[in-house]
């Protein structure tokens, strides 16, 4: 289960085979995120929709519409209408077995990264007014009075920004795991093959000889293309990014699109966030905010 889990294939350690199958279910992703793109706006606007309805006093359970918001942008995307048949899916599941396994965990992962995603972006954003005031501005500015569209999403630099800095603050996934592919060397210290090797990315991700005044969430740190640079050898950006946190990004920027441009994200007073780490981090209880119309 490990080994599936970790996307291992005990077959001969072919690396090429694996990674020829890693490029063809990233690929799949963006494809599927561009096709269903009308879909993750849709569901954003129906969220939009809920919190303009809510008195401005009242308190929103964050956690709770993030799980449900992320949940239904996993399944509706990766899975659609193509499992309503009982007989469709036995047939599936004989003629695409490995495909079918891989796309479980990849809705169940991708669940997980997209809510607690969602939610701390969200939080981080209600305790930084400036912040949030840039965003909205970088928005407007793209977007004007104008539909959301994909091709004006990939504009929203400092969207990126914000993500970026939401999953270096939050140490979204503090602790990664892979197994060898093939026999690797540390200085004199051989790993073997099929060695289980853990990333202490919580620890890296706020060292700071690498991130000046790492306990502040400071999305302007990212404008900088070195930072960018060693953002990407941790595997949270580009060619190294995993196609569950691609996901998760762009879900989130539609989302933000949506809810910043309407609403202005306020934290409730005197409320205190602890913080549990696990493989995805997320908060101890729930996290409250209210929300008032910008117009």
């Amino acid at each position: 289960m490990l080994k599936s889990l970790l996307r291992y294939q005990s077959d001969g350690g072919n690396v090429t085979e694996n990674y020829t199958r890693k490029t063809l279910y990233e690929n799949g992703v963006t494809n599927s995120l561009q096709s269903n793109f009308a879909l993750l706006l849709k569901l954003s606007e129906e969220l939009l929709d809920k919190w303009l309805s809510y008195p401005e006093s009242q308190h929103v359970p964050l956690c709770q519409h993030m799980l449900s918001f992320a949940m239904k942008s996993v399944t509706q995307v990766v899975m659609g209408s193509t499992f309503e048949d009982d007989q469709e899916i036995i047939r599936f599941q004989k003629n695409h077995g490995t495909i079918l396994e891989d796309s479980m965990i990849f809705s169940l992962s991708s669940c997980i990264i997209t809510e607690k995603l969602c939610t701390w972006a969200i939080c981080f954003l209600t305790t930084s007014e400036e912040v949030q005031k840039k965003l909205c501005e970088e928005i407007d500015q793209v977007f004007g009075k104008g539909p959301i569209t994909p091709e004006k999403i990939e504009q929203l630099r400092y969207c990126r920004q914000v993500l970026c800095e939401t999953v270096r603050t939050a140490k979204l996934t503090p602790v990664a795991a892979r197994l060898q592919d093939i026999e690797g060397k540390i200085d004199k210290f051989i790993i073997p093959r099929e060695t289980l090797v853990l990333y202490a990315l919580g620890v890296v991700l706020q060292d700071p000889s690498t991130w000046p005044s790492p306990y502040k969430f400071d999305p302007d740190r990212f404008n900088d293309e070195s930072v960018m640079e060693t953002f990407s050898l941790l595997g949270f950006s580009g060619t190294q990014e995993c196609p569950e946190l691609r996901f998760a990004y762009m879900v989130t920027t539609v989302l933000l699109s949506v809810l910043v441009r309407r609403l202005h994200l306020l934290s409730v007073e005197e409320q205190v966030i602890e913080t549990k780490y696990e493989l995805v981090t997320s908060s101890k209880e729930e996290v409250w905010i209210t929300v008032s119309k910008r117009y």
